[in-house]
């Protein structure tokens, strides 16, 4: 699911489009509202992004932005969830881990976390020996 997101907003826009990128949203068209010094961004964001972004859009730019969040339409996302690199170009290419997120993956985690239902992550990838700071005596 998408939402359209309407932000009126004074000029700050480098504060805007860091929210929207970090939330995976994508800016659609931006307009200037007449007579005045106001923008008018158009943006999709998804919906399982959507929460607390008007608090944290508000705090970004200190009040200047006012977001309005529509529903919009639905959208299928595009990545495979169960990726994982297997070819030598696709480790070359990619890493061995495949250092970007997988949203696909993000979003179903989420889901079944949110449900009770088995997550297969690992909580710790490169676990040491604890080191205490105090010297035994």
């Amino acid at each position: 699911m998408t939402f359209s997101v309407q932000i009126i907003i004074r000029p700050s826009f480098g504060r805007v489009y860091g929210v929207l990128g970090k939330r995976e949203g994508r800016v659609l068209q931006e307009e200037m509202k007449e007579g005045t010094d106001m923008f008018i961004i158009k943006a999709a964001l998804p919906v399982a992004e959507s929460f607390g972004f008007a608090d944290e859009i508000r705090k970004k730019t200190s009040g200047l932005a006012s977001p309005q969040l529509f529903f919009s339409h639905w959208e299928v996302i595009s990545s495979d969830p169960y990726w994982v690199p297997t070819t030598e170009e696709e480790y070359l290419h990619f890493g061995e881990k495949a250092d970007s997120v997988n949203q696909a993956r993000k979003y179903m985690n989420a889901v079944r976390r949110r449900k009770g239902l088995y997550v297969d992550e690992k909580i710790v990838e490169h676990a040491e020996k604890q080191r205490t700071l105090s010297k035994n005596k």
